[in-house]
């Protein structure tokens, strides 16, 4: 299988590899400095994980193998001070490093305890989900989820590389790729529409990874986040499109609990975004309904709970991107042409999430 890598520019530029039997990698994204290398990765993913932990001690590197919680479970606080205490124990420094295995849950967690362990050590994200592929591993965002929030609590830390081994992906659950869709789609509408042609060309295939445009999905929502990333690491100008349908995403996600898959949220999340955009006259119904037609396509869920509203208007209050008590809303112009729509009226909020309530 051909491998292809896609770079990562700005002050601590990288690869994202992606391709079959990446795992080879390893020890040159590691580097040479490193004595120890802790591999962070879900408990259910002891056998995903062997090869590469092989691969690290065939290297010559003092592996410790420190499985942690599946899924959101592990992106808290109490795990990643246990983390901190395991790392603590084995006599980490400022030279070793940090490889994060596993879905985008596990690679924020690894690389916020990467980041915020000696104030920074080396990380390799090796993402085994199409939702980590193409979004949670590339970009040098890391972070954990509190009581008040998803990823309210995080850091900056660009990775020395990102490994995606794509023969990981028949293993995945249909619905768990189908979540992973969701930011593929995202990519599309932001900024390359060609995405959205592929997937209406063949949306059967488009939810497999053997699909005839599997590949090229991948790598082309993995280009662009690199290319937004690449001039603005810390989300203060244009990485701000990326967070398309997430605004109303993360609220869905925190409601449940986080036990809401993030690419189902988003895809409801996109939605209410697009008819955001059409009460304000900047897209026309046509565009609406080919966001619901895609995802729907995919599998994707496009309405939420009516009687969710409330609370999900309060829990957007403390989003990220708000700024003060003014909600700021990623939304479209035209297909792949973002940007912001700030403090829309109540009367408007409640509009949109009335054409996405079930």
């Amino acid at each position: 299988m051909t491998v292809r890598r896609i770079g990562v520019g700005g002050a601590q530029p990288y690869d994202v590899v992606v391709g079959g039997g990446v795992f080879g990698e390893l020890p040159g994204q590691v580097g040479p400095d490193a004595a120890q290398v802790a591999v962070i990765r879900p408990d259910s993913l002891g056998e995903v994980a062997r090869p590469a932990l092989r691969v690290l001690e065939a290297a010559g590197y003092t592996v410790h193998d420190m499985g942690v919680p599946d899924g959101e479970a592990a992106k808290n606080v109490t795990v990643a001070a246990d983390l901190w205490g395991r790392l603590g124990r084995a006599g980490f420094t400022r030279t070793d490093a940090v490889v994060g295995i596993g879905g985008g849950a596990t690679t924020d967690l690894a690389g916020f305890a990467a980041a915020t362990w000696l104030r920074g050590v080396r990380v390799v994200l090796v993402p085994t989900t199409l939702l980590g592929m193409v979004d949670a591993a590339v970009g040098g965002k890391t972070g954990i989820n509190t009581t008040e929030g998803k990823n309210l609590v995080g850091a900056f830390h660009p990775p020395a590389g990102v490994l995606c081994d794509v023969a990981t992906l028949p293993s995945l659950p249909a619905a768990d790729y189908a979540g992973g869709l969701a930011e593929i789609v995202k990519a599309g509408f932001i900024a390359d529409p060609v995405i959205l042609d592929r997937i209406e060309d063949d949306p059967d295939g488009a939810t497999r990874p053997e699909g005839r445009h599997t590949r090229e999905l991948i790598e082309r929502a993995i280009a662009v986040k690199a290319e937004v990333v690449s001039g603005d690491l810390r989300e203060s100008g244009q990485r701000e499109m990326l967070n398309y349908g997430h605004t109303l995403g993360h609220a869905i996600e925190r409601v449940e609990n986080y036990t809401f898959r993030h690419g189902y949220a988003v895809a409801i999340g996109m939605v209410f975004a697009a008819e955001l955009a059409r009460i304000d006259g900047r897209i026309d119904a046509g565009t609406v309904r080919r966001h619901r037609a895609i995802l729907t396509s995919v599998g994707l869920p496009t309405a939420y709970s009516g009687e969710a509203w409330r609370g999900l208007r309060e829990s957007m209050r403390v989003d990220k991107k708000a700024r003060g008590a003014a909600l700021r809303f990623v939304v479209l112009d035209n297909v792949g042409e973002p940007s912001i729509l700030a403090d829309p009226s109540e009367e408007m909020l409640d509009a949109a999430y009335g054409a996405v309530s079930a």
